[in-house]
């Protein structure tokens, strides 16, 4: 029977999570800070073990070691603050091979078989792939020609495959990736992860718009004047300039998680909260927004990329400085574009969406500005677009806010803008969950309502793709500069001042 968000089971099946690229940061500082919160939660199930599969030649006791400064480091729940470590960290271990060698996969099926009977994990199989994408067809091909996987309609132990982004580097590629994974899996074994999708105010999304009936009835085109989405990160690209290089923002931020945003934002209410239902929604508003105008591209896309500047009162290298990072690169790290969705909720109101690296702050922030009263009573009021304005904040400081117009306590009638504000640790009195505790529990329970299905790789990339083509073929509009430690280019401002609207102050 198909899950749901409404109804999440209480127990998980014993099973063993192998992670590939077990040596890489993602590892360190989000996937084993999520297994040991999760266990020490006791959301994991009794029956459980960890294998790290990597390249790199070490001990289980070095793997294990190498973890422990990860989580003292970045786990919201530190090691030392009780006694759960010890017990958890005699359930990981690490296997060394070549992510391509035969030998690797049969000795790594021996080792889970070998745990299966320590543990009790009854053959049950997560295997993460948080390797480079140019490994994820071999890595699938390996597992299932030694029957790592197994087929979906057998009766016996399950398994499932969780896939990092990106999933594919254009559409092309992306069909080209699903076709081969597709011929050793069923979709119902892929969990595509996109771990905004596990941030507490992301999911809180469907509760705030279809349980309250105060919103849901504003949520159109009548009320909304433009939605706006920003992903901004003060944040260079640190270690990751080779990956960057062949990415860009688009691809690394735009492509996956503001798609996402948007579409939860704008979804029609699903029939039920079945995964099924949620993400049927969801891709239909992707293929409901227009397509990109290429005659008006420049009017509706801003790509630019950071030059030095000062972050907090530190001089920060500009791109084309940082490491690994070609000295004439063309390779975005900005980008800003206007959208629209083709259907009877949306027409007319224009999504403006903006993601950078090296911006004034980091912020993940969904602004919905309500159009303006009519300029009859209260001039003042009607003149200020940052009033009427619901912000919803992913990270940081998760929440929502709302900004109203109030009179000023006295005899005249000054008006001054009230915020109010809702946030979750205030609200629960501990720290929200990290997104990937979510998606790991999500994906061991079998409920994949939280990741992305592939109808929604193929919209996003189909309406993302020409935009891609054309900067590559096109040097027209050109790169634009922008200082670090500034909002992005002059250009992503002017787009929405000639809307005779402009970005959200945040």
């Amino acid at each position: 029977m198909e899950k749901s968000m409404r109804n999440l089971p209480k127990t998980s099946e014993p099973c063993i999570m192998v992670i590939f690229g077990a040596t890489g940061d993602l590892t360190a500082r989000k996937l084993m800070p999520a297994l040991y919160n999760l266990n020490r939660e006791n959301l994991l199930p009794q029956e459980f073990a960890c294998v790290g599969f990597a390249r790199r030649e070490k001990s289980n006791e070095v793997f294990r070691e190498e973890m422990l400064q990860g989580l003292k480091e970045f786990s919201r729940s530190k090691p030392e603050e009780d006694d759960t470590w010890s017990a958890f960290s005699e359930r990981l271990f690490y296997h060394q091979s070549p992510f391509d060698q035969d030998e690797g996969y049969e000795a790594l099926k021996k080792m889970l078989s070998d745990l299966d009977a320590k543990f009790g994990t009854k053959g049950n199989r997560i295997f993460y792939l948080s390797t480079q994408p140019s490994y994820f067809p071999v890595i699938v091909e390996k597992l299932k020609s030694h029957k790592l996987i197994y087929d979906k309609n057998s009766s016996g132990p399950w398994s499932r495959v969780i896939i990092e982004k990106p999933f594919g580097h254009n559409l092309e590629s992306a069909i080209g990736l699903q076709k081969h994974i597709t011929q050793f899996l069923t979709e119902d074994q892929v969990y595509r992860i996109d771990h905004y999708l596990g941030k507490e105010t992301v999911q809180n999304l469907l509760v705030f718009r279809f349980a309250n009936s105060i919103y849901e009835s504003l949520w159109n085109n009548r009320y909304i004047d433009n939605i706006q989405i920003t992903v901004s990160e003060e944040l260079g690209i640190g270690t990751r300039g080779k990956f960057f290089e062949e990415a860009g923002i688009l691809r690394d931020i735009v492509q996956n998680h503001m798609m996402q945003l948007l579409s939860l934002v704008a979804m029609e209410p699903p029939v039920s909260l079945k995964a099924t239902a949620i993400r049927d929604e969801k891709v239909k508003v992707l293929n409901a927004i227009r397509p990109i105008d290429l005659a008006q591209f420049e009017k509706q896309v801003v790509r630019g990329q950071y030059a030095a500047g000062r972050i907090e009162g530190q001089t920060v290298a500009g791109y084309r400085e940082e490491k690994d990072v070609a000295p004439t690169s063309e390779v975005e790290t900005y980008v800003a574009m206007k959208l629209h969705i083709d259907n009877w909720r949306w027409f007319g109101v224009p999504f403006y969406l903006r993601a950078g690296k090296r911006l004034a702050k980091r912020c993940t922030e969904i602004v919905v500005n309500f159009k303006p009263i009519p300029n009859i009573l209260f001039q003042q009021a009607s003149h200020n677009n940052d009033n009427n304005v619901l912000a919803i904040r992913i990270q940081p400081n998760e929440g929502i806010a709302l900004r109203i117009n109030c009179k000023v306590p006295g005899t005249a009638m000054p008006i001054q803008p009230v915020k109010m504000d809702f946030r979750y640790d205030a609200f629960t009195g501990v720290q929200p969950p990290e997104a990937y505790e979510r998606l790991i529990c999500d994906a061991i329970w079998g409920d994949n309502t939280l990741f992305i299905r592939w109808d929604e790789v193929l919209a996003s990339w189909t309406l993302l793709t020409p935009v891609l083509d054309r900067w590559q073929k096109d040097p027209k509009p050109p790169l634009d500069s922008y200082t670090a430690g500034s909002w992005g280019p002059e250009s992503a401002a002017n787009m929405l001042m000639d809307e005779g609207t402009a970005w959200r102050s945040i």
